[in-house]
């Protein structure tokens, strides 16, 4: 049985989709989907001990052999990010129940599941498949949900930022559908193990030149880098909280993965880096997304939106270390997938326990809280120092890394920036803190601590903040791992 453990990650949460629709019962669908997403996680937990202990796995769809059947591949690189997308996944999906009772409508719940599970599929698929057309594929469904999730937020502004996302990621994906098509009329292959003999014989033609440029912008919208990250601001702010929490930690990371997965498996890093010059590109997008946006978040008054901007620099972190080219950059970067994910998965849940009790995230509205709500608050700071970069946190561990790959580069400039810029993460972090914690409560005096339904799954996020930030050597040796698959090419 562990031989289908592959193909199985995917199938569970898809098959359970259609039955919380069919269940048209609340509990019954977030039961099925609670059931799905661990029964995933302790699968993608099998698959990566399977991979770190023995080497990559594949699977052939249907015992078609790849290049013309569909091979679902498992190496250090995805091996990681399935292990992102299945513990966030499965600490969301018990957090959603009190949470999406409160701010979707009771008779949308059962859709609210369905759609989750979908977007959770998606992303699975996206990361474990070896054919370059189901990336896309998967792309769409994962996307598809994720615009019906967020439009399902209490605010009418979710609908018109679901619209926009909507727009710019039907974009982003007819970028990379081309950019596919491209490739495939050059070499007559879509698996990834295939295209990566067959493209340094046509590295020299114009098509693929113009294939490497659409699939770029594609992915850049996807993943939300500087200056595209228009759809994501309104995105995370008005989709429910639950949503918000689980795109951010998940949806990004992803799109990361495809990135680093297009251009250094498929494409090849000495393509990328020596032929197209994709560092040339990166480093100063990420440099001013990391500023900028830093910057934009500490004048924000809405708590969500703020951690929103947050996103789109820490974003700029991980492209950062992609930019270096080296194994020591690439492991900053996906450890900052990982760290990331639960620092921002963290945050997002304080917000969701916050909104519980009083409805609302704006700054103003918490004046007091860290008395009234004692745990959310000590979570949020415990998490938001973890997004500065405090010692013992993760936070500290990716920046660690970042600034090590830049030094290596002779980067000196580049270092100095990194700190600088956790600096500005603490003016945000410090500004709902401040008002948290020295400002008087204006709220009825029986508001409460949020349920404790809402409090275990995000304090486990929290506690994995600090204990990863301590004992950090599985993910720095499953990151390094991953980052010495890449640059070696190993497809």
């Amino acid at each position: 049985m562990s031989e289908h453990y592959v193909i199985l990650l995917v199938l569970v949460p898809l098959l359970a989709s259609p039955l919380c629709i069919f269940s048209r019962n609340a509990r019954a669908a977030w039961g099925f989907a609670v059931l799905a997403c661990l029964t995933s996680l302790y699968l993608v937990f099998q698959v990566w001990a399977e991979v770190m202990a023995t080497g990559p796995i594949t699977y052939h769809i249907g015992d078609w052999a790849p290049p013309v059947g569909i091979e679902y591949r498992v190496d250090a690189v995805n091996a990681w990010v399935l292990l992102i997308v299945a513990v966030i996944g499965s600490v969301v999906a018990p957090y959603a129940r009190v949470s999406v009772e409160r701010e979707v409508e009771a008779g949308r719940i059962p859709l609210f599941y369905a759609a989750f599970l979908l977007c959770f599929t998606g992303l699975l698929g996206i990361t474990v498949t070896g054919d370059v057309f189901n990336v896309f594929v998967f792309l769409e469904v994962s996307s598809l949900s994720a615009y019906g999730l967020i439009a399902l937020g209490q605010d009418r502004r979710a609908l018109t930022s679901a619209f926009r996302y909507l727009i710019m990621g039907s974009v982003g994906a007819t970028f990379i559908v081309i950019g596919i098509g491209l490739m495939y009329v050059m070499t007559g292959s879509l698996n990834m193990a295939d295209l990566a003999q067959l493209l340094p014989q046509v590295w020299d033609t114009r098509t693929i030149k113009v294939a490497y440029g659409f699939l770029a912008v594609g992915v850049f919208l996807k993943l939300a880098l500087f200056p595209l990250h228009l759809w994501l601001p309104n995105a995370y702010t008005f989709a429910p909280s639950a949503v918000t929490a689980f795109i951010a930690a998940t949806a990004t990371k992803v799109a990361v993965y495809m990135l680093l997965r297009f251009f250094f498996t498929v494409f090849g890093a000495p393509f990328s880096f020596d032929v197209m010059r994709l560092d040339m590109v990166l480093l100063p997008l990420a440099l001013v997304a990391i500023v900028t946006m830093s910057l934009v978040a500490i004048f924000q008054v809405n708590v969500k939106r703020l951690l929103a901007y947050s996103s789109v620099a820490q974003i700029g972190y991980m492209i950062l270390g992609i930019s270096f080219a080296s194994v020591t950059g690439l492991t900053a970067a996906l450890l900052h997938l990982f760290n990331h994910a639960l620092m921002k998965g963290a945050l997002f849940m304080c917000m969701g326990c916050v909104m519980y009790r009083i409805g609302s995230v704006h700054i103003d509205a918490m004046a007091g809280l860290g008395k009234r709500m004692p745990l959310t608050m000590a979570a949020f700071v415990v998490a938001g120092l973890s997004l500065v970069g405090v010692p013992l946190t993760v936070g500290f561990i990716s920046k660690w890394y970042l600034i090590l790959g830049a030094l290596e580069r002779g980067w000196w400039p580049v270092a100095i920036l990194v700190l600088i810029t956790s600096l500005m993460a603490l003016v945000y972090v410090w500004r709902v803190v401040e008002v948290a914690y020295f400002q008087e409560f204006p709220h009825d005096e029986d508001t409460q601590e949020a349920p404790w339904a809402l409090l275990i799954p995000m304090w486990a996020l929290v506690l994995a903040n600090v204990w990863f930030g301590i004992d950090a050597r599985t993910t720095v040796a499953s990151a390094e791992q991953a980052a010495q698959t890449l640059m070696g090419g190993a497809p």
